[in-house]
């Protein structure tokens, strides 16, 4: 699908509620799947990849049951397996494009006596998995990937003996496959991080009955132990709301409220970098929802931001924001420097080399090494066309960039899209029409 976008004709303007959180709710279904009991969820993320969770933990013997579809997300009921644990599927269970759903799931299977192929489509089958499958291993899993260490992966679990792990890289989603196998090791499992990574399994688990035990940068749990079924609440993504958060950064005289969101230390990295870069950013606390802050984030064009240095220390919190982050730092004052974001050359795509290729091609300045990207400001962008490469986040990224660019910008492939944030471009309409009235 080619999507054809041109500079927005007015502001942006007025409140959008963007999705549930994608982190969220992969987290809520596959937790609400192992638990003993019936799980009610709410504003969890109807997308491709959360849909592949929720058909895989089915795979698995959950049952999940859609109560409602609606704007404000899916409202789910999941019956777990429980003590009885998962059965062995017939066939390989396909997690579709999502990195999250075959890492955890690796890491919930890692306990029972079932074999399980676990696979994915053709960008999942090339990103890494030994970084998962190894400690799972020391913890007394016998897994198997094909030759290049990617999926399929096989995987057939045992009895495990907790372990402590020090991860060479913060991951969310090693740190998590390894926090849920530890429900089913004997003793203490504790993974340790070299910067923060997000937290929400560390945050979800104790609303399931799994008491996690935090120190510094280390996480740790004692099994054997059964998650107990919990009502779940997902709050709205900030990740999704970043690009929304772009745009009216981009768009003279745009105004923007996005409720309701997460506001997890470990998510909103891009919200303080922006806020160092000058601009207008004034957010609002609410309660607490399934163990995370949230709140209303207020966004005003800025006609005047400040490059700025992004450290190794801080791309946890804002990893998936850099696309959107390196569009705007377009159009900042000097240069916006990335550093330590080598992860995103092992996403859907390699990130870090696309991201730098498109701001070239839009006529602004960026390079690009092995870890490092350099954003040089001042450069008015002109529209061209531009491959998603079949991932999400670059094509919001490129759409976002073309309400900017002179002339028509064309986004190929931007049916990924649909990853994540299926509504995106029904939003971006709505949040322009409301400033024609």
């Amino acid at each position: 699908m080619r999507y054809h976008t041109r500079p927005a004709a007015s502001p942006l303007s007025g409140l959008v509620r963007v999705p549930g959180d994608k982190s969220i709710s992969h987290r809520a279904v596959i937790f609400s799947a192992m638990a003993e009991g019936s799980s009610h969820l709410t504003g969890v993320l109807d997308s491709a990849d959360v849909r592949s969770t929720m058909s895989a933990v089915s795979a698995l013997g959950a049952a999940v049951e859609i109560v409602s579809e609606g704007p404000e997300g899916l409202e789910l009921v999941v019956h777990g397996w429980g003590a009885d644990g998962p059965v062995e599927p017939i066939g390989a269970i396909d997690c579709g494009n999502s990195g999250t759903t075959i890492r955890l799931l690796l890491g919930v299977l890692a306990g029972w006596g079932v074999h399980v192929v676990l696979t994915g489509d053709e960008s999942l089958c090339q990103r890494p998995m030994r970084r998962v499958t190894a400690p799972l291993a020391e913890l007394g899993a016998q897994v198997e990937t094909a030759e290049d260490g990617c999926a399929p992966v096989g995987i057939r679990g045992g009895e495990l003996q907790g372990t402590s792990f020090d991860l060479p890289i913060a991951s969310a989603q090693v740190k998590s496959a390894l926090l849920l196998a530890g429900t089913r090791a004997s003793g203490v499992t504790k993974v340790c991080e070299p910067a923060p990574s997000r937290d929400h399994t560390e945050r979800m688990l104790p609303g399931f009955g799994i008491d996690v035990v935090r120190d510094g940068e280390c996480a740790s749990v004692v099994g054997p132990v059964i998650a107990q079924a919990t009502d779940i609440a997902v709050p709205a993504d900030p990740s999704s709301a970043a690009f929304l958060v772009g745009a009216a950064l981009l768009v003279p005289g745009s105004d923007v409220t996005l409720p309701a969101m997460s506001l997890n230390p470990t998510r909103i990295g891009f919200l303080r970098v922006l806020t160092r870069m000058g601009a207008s950013i004034d957010i609002t606390s609410g309660p607490d929802v399934c163990g995370e802050p949230t709140g209303d984030v207020r966004v005003q064009y800025t006609e005047s931001l400040t490059g700025t240095t992004i450290t190794a220390e801080e791309v946890p919190s804002l990893i998936d924001e850099v696309p959107v982050l390196a569009i705007i730092a377009t159009t900042a004052i000097g240069t916006t420097e990335f550093q330590g974001v080598g992860e995103l050359r092992v996403k859907e795509s390699d990130r870090l080399t696309a991201i730098a290729e498109a701001v070239n091609a839009l006529s602004g300045g960026a390079a690009v090494t092995d870890d490092t990207l350099v954003v040089t400001g001042g450069h008015p962008l002109k529209g061209t066309t531009l491959d998603s490469l079949g991932d999400h986040r670059l094509a919001m990224s490129y759409a976002v960039a073309g309400l900017a660019a002179e002339g028509e910008t064309i986004i190929d492939r931007f049916e990924a899209i649909d990853v994540s944030y299926p509504g995106f471009v029904g939003d971006l309409k709505e949040l322009l029409e409301n400033a024609l009235g």
